[in-house]
């Protein structure tokens, strides 16, 4: 909350002086054969999944689980340190305006995933590994203890996307004439894989905690970019997607995996830079 306190000052700050500071009329320019690239931040939230786990000795599916986000408290350590700069819940993109409207970018939804602990769900399937979970679950209610499952991808829930964009200046219909200083809504799909970093501790098997091709996901996103000066921009987007996710490792067995099926909203705030690559007269 504190930090979203903190950019929206910012925001309105560079508005100020966007819309007293400069009064001269040019032609505003084209986005076309220009680049960009910027960095941020998110807060997400998840549906309910299940999650089916499958081993040699256990197959049984959780139904309905609970997970949220993961927010890193606001300090200039844990935010702008380079050395942790995958700490909190970040974003990055680069892209290319192939039409003065249109952009194609890659990017990186760095979110995190946390199982809920002590939840209850519902359980169907079979353990069998020697410990007290032993047994056939038929729609019967568990409790999710630390010593039956730890459950999170937390560094993270990494979908890596190619987007393509459009941008609309709507500056004009605010009354804003200043080129300077435009204001546009952005929308955009994308689709891509999700490469997460799983921390697990599955019944009795030892913590397990690295990175994995696990599926892929699909998104659709709207946003209002702030552009300052024609070449500096603030923006913010609301994502909502989908993640298949089939093969997630649980275990340092290859023969463990688990499954799950779920949708996001995101909602980010980011800045960026714009750049020429094309001479242009």
């Amino acid at each position: 909350m504190l930090l979203h306190k903190r950019l929206l000052l910012v925001t309105c700050s560079l508005l100020l002086v966007a819309s007293v500071g400069f009064a001269q009329k040019s032609k505003k320019e084209s986005n076309k054969g220009k680049m960009y690239i910027y960095w941020g931040w998110n807060r997400a939230n998840y549906s309910n999944s299940d999650i089916h786990f499958k081993g040699v000795d256990y197959d049984f599916t959780l139904s309905s689980v609970k997970a949220k986000d993961r927010i890193t408290p606001f300090s200039f350590y844990n935010y702008f340190n380079p050395t942790r700069i995958t700490i909190p819940q970040t974003n990055f993109r680069i892209g290319y305006f192939f039409h003065k409207n249109y952009s194609i970018s890659i990017g990186v939804e760095h979110m995190k995933y946390v199982m809920t602990p002590y939840q209850s769900v519902k359980i169907n399937g079979t353990i069998n590994t020697g410990g007290i979970y032993d047994k056939v679950y038929t729609d019967e209610a568990i409790i999710l203890k630390h010593n039956f499952l730890e459950f999170e991808h937390t560094d993270g829930l990494n979908y890596i996307n190619v987007e393509v964009k459009r941008f609309d200046d709507f500056s004009h219909l605010l009354g804003l004439e200043n080129p300077n200083f435009t204001v546009n809504l952005t929308e955009g799909v994308g689709a891509g894989f999700i490469y997460p970093k799983t921390n697990a501790r599955l019944l009795e098997n030892e913590r397990y905690d690295d990175f994995n091709v696990a599926g892929w996901g699909v998104s659709a996103s709207v946003g209002v970019n702030l552009t300052f000066f024609k070449y500096y921009f603030i923006q913010s987007d609301v994502m909502a997607g989908y993640m298949n996710m089939p093969n997630i490792r649980t275990t340092k067995n290859e023969t463990d995996s688990a499954s799950q099926k779920f949708t996001f909203l995101e909602r980010t705030i980011v800045f960026g830079a714009k750049f020429n690559i094309l001479n242009r007269k």
